[in-house]
Parts: structure tokens; sequence; C-alpha cells
């Protein structure tokens, strides 16, 4: 419950002058219904590919924590939808009673995430994952089309292959309408040294593909669809249960910071693999992980091109080492031992940190891990990274503020933040808190009014109406949405002078 003695959002929407749109709510499946409807569009395949995400959960935590320690899995999410509020539970499974509260939370528009349905593009079987996704498209868009002029589904986009991606993000634009895609991220594929040497282990001994940067695909024609279709792709996929995150006791071990983990490797990925670049136009938002791990990450990027860019690296090639000097210095102030086992050989290949000195770069041609982006200056990083990427937070995390600190962000930057609600999930105890929460960081001070705004309508606006500027048409903020976007925007360059960009 928010502290501020506000009951619900509607007292804290009534003071406001502009809208709230939730950039990240989620809606819950009613399996019985979903299925059959499945079952009724897409046959038992859409039914199978659909139950296997949820099946494999369930099957996971009928183990004991002692079969789980000896597979080495990790505790699953229990309990993770409301139960004793139970208006809230059926507000999130019922598109008219959720359509009749949204005044009581404070929010006028809603994008809607599922539920069962973030696991769907994530199945390995091709025909059951395919078949699944589009079943769950066509009924999702149907679920909610009567209540469009508040609340828009999310369409969910398998992208296990680029022409799986494709196929999809067609079919639900042409022939579905649907304005939001969700992609599929952190895809699982097999190690093929793995799999040479232990035939069979396919699907125990895998990578995670991160789609930007190494992948096993080109996916510069998804991101040209995505363009040509104006739309702004969205990343929900956490990484509970990869890695450092498999806990098989401890649900809470698992899943602090899995969707920042997840969305960092999928952000960078992009950036480092120059997507920015080559698609400077096209704007991604990384759901649910905060906005925490996006300011260290803006500022990691910067400090590291100043040290790794390819002038700077000249200050650790071992082809520059004085050898002479360091000789001097060694029989001057090195102990008895050093001086005796010290060659200038030795000294330049630096044996114990770098064994073959200058030719152990691993094999790459191209020392500039920079060069996708094509960075030539550290300004040039905030260009790239602060226009296209926006990041998902939830209500009552206080790291949302530093997005808007331009004080300690790198070039004065405010980085893009979404409100999300996450309404329909258990660390949401009641829906009408959402809003008093969020707006608890301006009440102490945290937070300045214009912020405040920016985060909870000008950037979603932004993000979804810069790319298709009908996004909002026929929706109870198309009037804000228009005036939004007309205008363009303003944002602090790093020379300190603030200048207007037009919008679409």
């Amino acid at each position: 419950m928010s502290s501020n003695g506000r009951t619900n959002g509607a007292s804290v929407r009534a003071r406001l002058q502009h809208p709230i749109i939730d950039a990240d709510g989620h809606w819950l499946e009613f399996g019985p219904l979903v299925r059959e409807q499945l079952r009724k569009i897409g046959g038992a395949k859409a039914v199978e590919g659909f139950s296997m995400f949820t099946t494999l959960v369930q099957e996971h935590l009928r183990l004991s924590v002692a079969e789980r320690r000896h597979q080495r899995t990790a505790q699953q999410a229990f309990w993770g939808i409301p139960t004793k509020n139970t208006r809230d539970r059926a507000t999130a499974m019922m598109p008219q009673l959720l359509y009749e509260r949204l005044d009581e939370f404070g929010i006028d528009f809603t994008i809607l995430y599922p539920t069962a349905g973030l696991g769907l593009t994530r199945g390995s079987d091709t025909e059951l994952r395919k078949a699944a996704c589009r079943a769950f498209n066509i009924f999702s868009a149907d679920y909610f089309r009567a209540y469009a002029d508040r609340m828009t589904p999310t369409a969910v986009i398998p992208m296990n292959t680029p022409e799986e991606a494709l196929e999809e993000i067609d079919y639900v634009t042409a022939q579905l309408g649907m304005k939001v895609i969700m992609l599929g991220s952190m895809i699982k594929r097999p190690i093929p040294a793995a799999v040479e040497h232990y035939p069979g282990t396919e699907e125990l001994l895998t990578w995670r593909d991160v789609l930007g940067l190494d992948s096993e695909y080109d996916y510069d024609p998804v991101w040209e669809m995505c363009v040509e279709r104006g739309l702004s792709p969205t990343f929900h996929t956490g990484s509970r249960g990869y890695a450092l995150r498999i806990s098989p006791s401890n649900f809470v071990y698992n899943h602090i910071g899995h969707f920042a983990a997840a969305n960092e490797a999928v952000c960078k990925a992009l950036f480092l693999g120059g997507v920015t670049r080559r698609f400077p136009t096209l704007k991604f938002a990384f759901l649910e992980g905060g906005v925490g791990w996006a300011c260290q990450l803006y500022a990691d990027l910067i400090e590291h091109w100043e040290k790794r860019n390819i002038e700077a690296l000249a200050e650790v090639d071992p082809a520059n080492l004085d050898q002479k000097l360091l000789g001097e210095l060694v029989r001057q102030y090195g102990n008895t031992d050093m001086a005796e086992a010290f060659t200038p050989r030795d000294a330049a290949l630096d044996t114990v940190l770098s064994a073959q000195g200058s030719t152990a770069v691993g094999g790459i041609d191209n020392l500039d891990d920079f060069s996708a982006c094509r960075i030539t200056q550290a300004s040039d990083i905030h260009d790239l990274f602060v226009k296209n990427f926006y990041f998902g937070c939830e209500s009552d995390d206080k790291m949302n503020a530093w997005a808007f600190n331009r004080q300690c962000n790198p070039f004065g930057a405010q980085l893009n933040a979404l409100f999300g609600s996450d309404i329909g999930h258990f660390d949401v105890a009641n829906m009408s808190h959402v809003v008093p929460e969020a707006y608890e960081l301006v009440e102490k001070g945290l937070v300045s009014e214009a912020g405040f705004r920016d985060f909870m309508c000008t950037n979603p606006i932004r993000f979804w109406g810069e790319a298709n500027p009908d996004f909002f048409k026929g929706t109870v903020v198309e009037e804000t949405a228009s005036a939004i976007l007309s205008e363009g925007t303003v944002e602090t360059r790093p020379n300190g002078h603030a200048t207007s960009q037009l919008s679409k």
C-alpha cells in the first residue's frame, strides 16, 4: 500500500493535467477458456504449445528440493498471482471489469501483456511454438477488441529465426491490426562443440542468443519490418533459471534482478551490434527490469569507450612497451629475484597477463569493440543510447528516480523511463495503489512534476506514437498524444543546449 495516505489512483489522477498511460499491465489467462479457444483457432498443436511452458513449471514445482539440487534446476515461481484480493484477480482475467475499474486506478490507457503467454516464444519445438503464438495472437486481438479506446493487447513474436519473426509480425499487423509486439529474446541454442562430443545434449548444454551481437542469424530484416510497419519492439523475457539464478530452494534469490539481467544483455547487444546506428529511428523498450541497470550500462559504455576505443588501446598495446626503460627500473627498484628473472623479451610478451603479447587478441580482425556503432566521440553514445532505448519501471521502485537525475547521468541525460503497473501479478497487492506509489517520487522530491509527466505520459506516447502516429487514434488519450507528437521532442544535448527534434 502507498504510504502517502491516498486510497486509490483516482485522487492522484484528478490533480494531474495529463493522462496516465500504463506501458506494462498484465492480464491473466483463464486456462480452460484460453485452451478451448486456441483449440478452435489452431487445433491441438496450438494447445500443446500453449501448455508446454506452464506444464514445465508445474513439473519443476512437483520436485523436491533435493531432486532440484540433484538436477541443478531453479525453484520456480509459486503463488504468483493475486488470490486474497479476489476482485483484483477477476479484474486481471476479464477485460470488461478492468475497463470499468481503470478510472478507479487512475489509468487512462493501458498496454496489456500476457502472463502464461510470456513463455510462448520459448518453446523448443518450432511447429508447436508457431502454432501457439499464432492462435494466441488471434485470440488476444479478439478478446480485447471491444475495449480498444482504453486498452490494447500485445502480440507475442517468436524470434528463433528471422523468418519466423517476419511471418508473425506480418500477420499480426496486416491481418489482426495489432499495434504492440513483444519479441522473444535470450533464445536458447545448442552449443555445437558440446553436441559433437555429447550427442543428445542439445537441450542441456546451451547458450543464449541476444539477437544483436554474435547471433546465429542476421535480424536486420526484422528491424527493417518494424520500421516499415511503424512498430516499436518491446522485450519482456527474464533470466530466472539461468546461470547464477538457479537456486533449487529460493524463488526470491532467482527472481531478484532477473529481468534487469536479461534486458541488459539484449540492450547491450543491440547497441554494440550497431542496430541503433543502422536503424536510427527504431525504438526498443525493455520491460519490468527498471531503469537502474540502464543508467549503469549507459555510463559503463561511455567509460569503456574512453578506455577501449581504438586510439586508447595504444596505452595497453604490448608493442608500445619501452623495454629498455622497464629493464632499468627493474634493476633499480626490483628485488634480486626479479632482476635475475627479467629479460626484455619476457617483459614484452608479459607472460603472466597476455602470453603471446600483441598477437594474443583472440583471433579477431577488428580490435575496436565499438566499430559497429561507429563511435567517434563519447557523445555519440548519448545520441545512440538515450534516444532509442526505453525502460519499463514498476511503481514501487525508488531507483526510477535515477533516470531523471541529469546531474548524475553522463552528458546530463534523462533516460526514458516508462511506467509499468504490472497489475495482475503477485507484486501488486492492490491495483488501486499503483499510481499513488508512483507519485511518491514527486512527493518525496525525487522526481519533478515535469519528470512525472514524462514517466507516466510523454515517454509512452513518444515511444509508440513517433513510430506510428495513428497508434493512439480513437483512444481516450488521442488529443494529448496528438499535441505531444506535433510539438516535437526537446532534449538536453551533450553541449548542454536544448534542441528541438520534430516528431514524425
